[in-house]
């Protein structure tokens, strides 16, 4: 049984008791969070669609604040003395999916 499910505007794939990084969400670690944006969902061959999939994701925040990789943006023209260097780590929430229900 898996879904297909959208978080903070990307799709992710879960199954129960899958760990995953998604961008971001608000919450403490240890608070339980759900995900009712569900795009399909697959019960043993059953698959399901849209509003049709009637179902919610529950998830666990284990970690509520990782920093991805560091991301530098180097821009620079020649001949001319212009360079900019901009840089950002990207932050993400690390959940377990507890149920698919």
């Amino acid at each position: 049984m898996f879904a297909i499910v959208k978080i903070a505007g990307q799709q992710f794939k879960v199954t129960q008791g899958q760990n995953l990084y998604v961008p971001h969400i608000s919450g403490k670690q240890g608070d339980e969070v759900e995900f009712s944006d569900i795009i399909l969902h697959n019960n043993d061959g059953k698959v399901s669609l849209g509003k049709d999939a009637n179902v919610k994701v529950k998830a666990e925040i284990i970690n509520d604040l990782v920093k991805g990789d560091k991301v530098i943006a180097f821009k620079m023209k020649r001949r001319k003395g212009f360079r900019k260097k901009h840089g950002h780590r990207t932050q993400y929430t690390h959940i377990k999916v507890t149920g698919i229900a």
